[in-house]
């Protein structure tokens, strides 16, 4: 888990953001359901444990195995394999 803290001198105000761990990793391979398509409509979105992926070339229905390129805070990105 990751933290990152603050301290604002005299107030003494200290503030948190909760950070959880991406469950995909670059490079390596999932294979996911695809949900819907981007905004762009250029990619599809897969999800794994509620985490987003937009995998290039899929499209609503398919199911696919893809590789991420990118790994984001919010988001990641993958390409078909």
């Amino acid at each position: 888990m990751n933290y990152s803290g603050s301290y604002s001198g005299k107030s003494g105000f200290r503030s948190y953001s909760f950070r959880p761990k991406a469950p995909v990793e670059v490079g390596k391979e999932y294979e996911a359901d695809i949900i819907e398509m981007s905004h762009r409509g250029d990619a599809g979105v897969a999800k794994i444990q509620g985490f987003v992926i937009f995998v290039s070339g899929a499209k609503p229905g398919d199911h696919v195995k893809f590789k991420i390129t990118r790994v984001g805070r919010r988001f990641a990105t993958a390409e078909l394999v």
